[in-house]
């Protein structure tokens, strides 16, 4: 019997948004997912970056440096993130961004290897653009398009957005596979509703896929195009639905 498929969902927040500006990670968000089904196996940390944080940044997550100022730096981390890591398929949300902020920590704590080395990479905002070309891809508006709550996402955390894309990730491969999420001890609190959302259970019970049925005016404009493709056709067209045959 094969092993079952490991993937890591994982999502950062940083000081900045340019990582050649020295901009830092200062918080790291990862779930598992064994063969489409979420375990209680997450790792988070949130990292002191000894170095200030944008406002720009901060009105996005809510981090501030004196709520990180006790916490480890990355390095302290490392080891335990690469064992953590190794091997599994990574899904991220704009995947450049956090494995260049990545990628540069490990460089920076002394590390030759690279994610892309030890992991599969799977981007799904590359992979949303795909399948809604037009849509907006952001986090916010997938969850929208497959109705997912994100009512407590007020601001962005990276425990909750990996999260909430673990969900967005199954409904965009089909759907299968219930997520049961683990109730975790309360982590560390800095104050805003986007962290206090993190010790809340986002628990989605197994049920079959949805069935979505097509309205009476969405099957008119069906048969009319059907109609019309069969007449410039001459008549060759092989689909034609029950109405039609």
């Amino acid at each position: 019997m094969s092993s079952a498929v490991r993937q890591i969902i994982l999502d950062t927040e940083t000081t900045g948004l340019e990582v050649g500006e020295g901009h830092r990670v200062i918080e790291i968000g990862c779930v598992e997912l064994l063969s489409r089904r979420v375990t209680a196996n997450n790792f988070h940390h949130y990292l002191n970056p000894d170095r200030a944080i944008d406002a720009g940044a901060q009105e996005v997550h809510g981090i501030s440096n004196d709520f990180l100022a006790d916490k480890p730096r990355f390095a302290d981390i490392a080891p335990s993130l690469l064992e953590y890591l190794r091997g599994a398929e990574l899904v991220i949300h704009n995947a450049a961004f956090d494995v260049g902020f990545l990628d540069k920590e490990l460089e920076r704590a002394g590390y030759g290897e690279r994610l892309g080395q030890i992991c599969g990479i799977v981007d799904t905002v590359s992979m949303a653009r795909r399948m809604h070309p037009g849509q907006k891809a952001s986090l916010d508006a997938l969850c929208k398009r497959y109705g997912i709550d994100n009512s407590n996402r007020d601001l962005h955390g990276a425990l909750l957005d990996a999260r909430l894309l673990a969900e967005v990730y199954l409904a965009m491969t089909g759907g299968q596979g219930a997520l049961v999420l683990d109730r975790e001890a309360a982590g560390a609190k800095s104050g805003s509703s986007a962290l206090e959302g993190l010790r809340e259970l986002l628990e989605t019970a197994a049920a079959p896929l949805r069935v979505i049925r097509a309205q009476d005016e969405e099957l008119v404009a069906h048969r009319e195009r059907l109609a019309g493709i069969d007449k410039k056709s001459g008549g060759k067209l092989l689909w034609k639905d029950d109405a039609q045959a």
